[in-house]
């Protein structure tokens, strides 16, 4: 293995025939090289996608009303359901429902502060929907349960209302009036996934109360107990079976009830970029193995260049482990040299990528506004490939190597 006279006769073949090096190196280089470039794009859309997923909690689900459109119990279709607070009290007690929060829907109010004003989205929820939209709070404090219990009239306010309404002046313990109610910021947060933070949060009881909003409720937004498919959809059928009991309309009727279920979309989202994965790791590895033939037709190639040399060799006593050795270290080295170059170029361009794509989105990228995120292939997986093609080239040169091997010098001193 490290005889140097080996080395250096290898050496010579290959500078004796650059063209044909070449062409044999370029064909495994590229097909480490494409193998990366495929992994590290399957990975930037998995990526990507998982990141969107991530700005609000896995296992979130949403809740709506709507109007019946079927029949039931002696009731006509048209009728609309509304949502209360003891719907509010009946959905957080059920099997597979970790956390809840109500919503009563203000639309767009009026905030001002001095001589500032603007229009807003004033989001009225429980303390628990950070459980499942998890605002990043940049000062002060979220909703809590207190304020709730106490009808507080309190405010946590986007960044955008911040910047708008007190430039560059503290919120915290400032009072702002919503419609010309003043209510006092207790925190100003960022809501994930989103570059305009024009939304406001206040105590659901608070609104309802101060608004005229009554009992009345307009959504849920919950996190539920459920690991798998089919455990999300068996708690999604037991609380529209709920409901459809207490506010008496047919369980099949989707109209009177929407329901949107996260963990069910991000399931069957990651198991269709399962198979793209491996619809590209069939790609990749066919692309290797179009190099490593490559390889072995070349091999068979120089086997019959050398033919004589190797007759000669044997008539004056190389073994057959000898020939076998030889012709087996060259392919050993092409394919080594060549797959490193490919590997490094592949890698490369995919961190590349990666560097332009962080530094052009900005913070739109961290948030996971992206569809396309950290394009790049694990170093183990990056490894792991170049020995595959390593030992592929290895088998790929033994066949021509054990030819060789095997024959008689006086026919190989003949052959022309």
């Amino acid at each position: 293995m490290f005889d140097l006279d080996k080395w250096q006769e290898i050496l010579s073949t290959i500078k004796k025939n650059k063209m044909r090096t070449f062409l044999t190196g370029f064909s495994v280089a590229w097909g480490i090289f494409m193998l990366m470039i495929l992994l590290g794009s399957g990975n930037g859309l998995s990526n990507g996608v998982a990141a969107n997923f991530m700005n609000d909690a896995v296992n979130a689900m949403w809740i709506w009303t709507g109007e019946t459109t079927i029949a039931h119990q002696g009731l006509k279709p048209g009728r609309p359901i509304q949502f209360r607070n003891d719907d509010y009290d009946l959905i957080e007690k059920l099997p597979g429902v970790e956390s809840a929060s109500g919503r009563y829907f203000m639309g767009n109010t009026r905030y001002s502060y001095e001589n500032e004003s603007g229009e807003y989205t004033t989001v009225t929820c429980h303390p628990e929907l950070n459980d499942v939209e998890k605002m990043e709070l940049i000062e002060g404090r979220f909703i809590n349960e207190v304020d709730i219990l106490q009808d507080r009239k309190v405010v946590v306010i986007g960044k955008d209302i911040h910047t708008a309404l007190f430039k560059e002046k503290p919120a915290l313990g400032e009072y702002v009036r919503i419609n010309n109610v003043p209510f006092k910021v207790v925190g100003v947060c960022i809501e994930p996934g989103s570059t305009r933070n024009r939304n406001a949060y206040m105590p659901v009881s608070t609104a309802q109360k101060v608004f005229n909003g009554s009992n009345r409720l307009h959504n849920f937004a919950l996190t539920i107990d459920g690991k798998t498919l089919q455990e999300s959809q068996e708690i999604e059928e037991r609380i529209r079976n709920t409901f459809a009991r207490k506010h008496r309309f047919d369980v099949t009727d989707e109209s009177a009830l929407g329901m949107y279920n996260k963990l069910e979309n991000y399931i069957q989202t990651m198991r269709i970029f399962q198979a793209i994965k491996i619809f590209i790791w069939i790609i990749g590895i066919g692309t290797l193995i179009a190099g490593i033939v490559g390889v072995s037709n070349i091999m068979l190639i120089v086997v019959k260049e050398r033919t004589k040399e190797i007759g000669i060799r044997k008539a004056i006593g190389a073994s057959p482990a000898s020939v076998v050795g030889l012709i087996l270290l060259e392919s050993i080295l092409i394919t080594t040299v060549a797959g490193y170059i490919g590997l490094v170029l592949g890698t490369g361009l995919m961190e590349l990528i990666n560097y332009s794509m962080v530094q052009s989105a900005g913070d739109a990228a961290q948030q996971g506004e992206t569809v396309f995120l950290n394009p790049t292939v694990d170093f183990g997986v990056a490894v792991a490939a170049t020995l595959l093609l390593v030992v592929a080239g290895t088998l790929a040169g033994y066949i021509p190597a054990k030819r060789a091997a095997s024959i008689k010098p006086i026919v190989a001193l003949r052959d022309e």
